[in-house]
């Protein structure tokens, strides 16, 4: 178990670190070649300003139309992202790690606040299996790809928590959050979690579109 432990935390975690940039410049690339093959005039759209005021009204909750229009499901995707993305980098264990193994650190959130944030990942997780399974129109765009996705993004949370509470089989539930963990890294180019470093730029693009073509706006 120790062994597996420290080839989980040492080879392994660099692995996960090296798929996950190399795979996100890779992407990158592929997809600025297709751009340029495909659609060149993308390029000639794009305006600062009207980008901008697209991306920033889409990232305030009820900020377009549709947000309002789905009160549930934009309470939910806001509080899910900003869990999903702040508590990993904030979570003690996590930063007592970048200690330990770069002698870089900074501050944690409380355990109280990591707790709750973890499972308003996991219930928000449970929220998008349930429209995937019981809404018609989504259910129609599901693939089983989106299950796996689920299953990876939830994955972490849920044996981190167990893990951390000490729960039976914590042990056990330490290697399997480390291991999915690594394992959501590195699908991140390669899966639809890479819309978290593409929405600036489709956002961009549709808010230049939209404010320098059609005199309109996009929210």
């Amino acid at each position: 178990m120790h062994n597996f432990y420290y080839f989980a935390t040492g080879p392994l975690a660099w692995i996960a670190f090296l798929v996950f940039i190399g795979g996100s410049i890779w992407r990158f690339r592929e997809l600025l070649e297709l751009a340029k093959r495909k659609d060149s005039i993308v390029f000639e759209y794009m305006d600062t300003k009207f980008a901008l005021r697209s991306i920033v009204h889409w990232l305030i909750p009820f900020g377009s139309r549709s947000m309002k229009i789905n009160p549930t499901m934009t309470v939910v995707t806001f509080l899910f992202h900003i869990c999903l993305f702040l508590t990993p980098l904030f979570v003690f264990g996590h930063v007592i790690l970048w200690k330990e193994n770069f002698n870089i650190s900074w501050f944690t959130l409380p355990n109280a606040v990591a707790d709750l944030m973890t499972l308003i990942v996991i219930a928000s997780c449970l929220f998008f299996l349930w429209r995937r399974i019981k809404l018609p129109d989504v259910k129609y765009l599901t693939t089983p790809l989106d299950f796996i996705i689920l299953f990876i993004v939830a994955t972490p949370f849920v044996s981190g928590f167990w893990a951390y509470h000490q729960f039976p089989g914590f042990a056990t539930m330490t290697i399997i959050h480390i291991i999915s963990g690594e394992i959501m890294l590195m699908a991140i180019p390669f899966t639809k979690l890479f819309h978290m470093f593409l929405f600036p730029f489709t956002r961009g693009y549709i808010g230049s579109e939209f404010g320098g073509v059609r005199m309109a706006k996009d929210w």
